[in-house]
């Protein structure tokens, strides 16, 4: 992509991004995504799109999910850009869970996510504890 945003832009919106799901605003972290996103998270699972972010979103904020960066966002010289975090969220009838996960995700010219591409996996899934 020749028409990156820059990455000052970037980084504003994925730290956007962790401050929208960490204050329940399902609306608010569905507005940073452009209408033909694409969101594979975990990466290896059927990729989402369309009204399928929409729910997803909805069903983060319902899990009463949190997101703690554990690296500083992350730029590049191109279109994407990296948040490595940690996230927690209580699944329907089980227990709380804490997911290590690194997303890299892709921007359009208007600074809004194209791409979000996930990566964790069994291994990355422990019940959440209070540090």
């Amino acid at each position: 992509m020749t028409d990156a945003p820059g990455q000052s832009a970037m980084k504003q919106a994925l730290q956007a991004y962790v401050d929208r799901i960490n204050a329940g605003d399902a609306a608010g972290v569905l507005a940073l995504f452009a209408p033909d996103a694409v969101i594979e998270d975990p990466i290896g699972s059927p990729p989402r799109s369309g009204e399928a972010i929409a729910a997803w979103f909805a069903d983060t904020v319902a899990y009463g999910t949190r997101i703690t960066p554990v690296a500083p966002l992350r730029g590049s010289h191109s279109s994407e850009a990296l948040l490595v975090f940690d996230v927690e969220f209580t699944p329907p009838g089980g227990e709380r869970l804490r997911i290590r996960s690194a997303d890299a995700c892709q921007f359009d010219a208007a600074g809004r996510i194209t791409s979000l591409r996930a990566f964790w996996g069994p291994d990355d899934i422990e019940p959440a504890t209070s540090d």
